[in-house]
């Protein structure tokens, strides 16, 4: 049989915790170099991936069941276009003040955004079959991770 839960955290004690993580796309090299024009037609892949990458982190509880909810005190989401490599770069941090680690929500935030961004450039990226032979998420990981008690900031 079958046993499922989340685990209780409930004597745990709250410490800041902060994770970065990290994740690349390969991108066809015209499919960069619109972006780094801004001629992509949906619009700013920098900005609006960002955004969907703090909205990301946010939601992490709702869109994996055993990560508690986390009280997050901030995110930040960059992503960088890297031309020589044919990729665009996606780097997370997430800071917040609870009995376990932000790290889900790191790795979520870079995980959407990465798939907001193959989302807005798919157009780009087909080949006459309509297939994506050269667009590749690759690399998300946990890059960071720390844990400060309180009463050592």
């Amino acid at each position: 049989m079958s046993h499922v839960n989340m685990v209780d955290i409930s004597d745990k004690d709250n410490v800041l915790r902060i994770a970065t993580a990290e994740g690349r796309i390969k991108l066809r090299k015209r499919t960069v170099e619109r972006i780094l024009n801004n001629a992509v037609e949906k619009g700013d892949i920098v900005s609006i991936s960002e955004v969907v990458g703090i909205s990301g982190a946010k939601k992490t509880s709702e869109l994996l069941p055993f990560c508690h909810p986390i009280p997050i005190t901030k995110v930040s989401v960059k992503v960088a276009p890297d031309s020589n490599n044919q990729e665009i770069v996606v780097r997370a941090t997430v800071k917040g003040i609870y009995k376990t680690g932000v790290e889900m929500e790191a790795l979520t935030a870079v995980a959407l955004a990465l798939l907001n961004i193959w989302d807005m450039v798919k157009k780009y990226e087909k080949d006459d079959r309509g297939e994506y032979p050269f667009t590749e998420i690759l690399k998300i990981r946990v890059i960071e991770k720390k844990k400060i008690k309180l009463n050592q900031q």
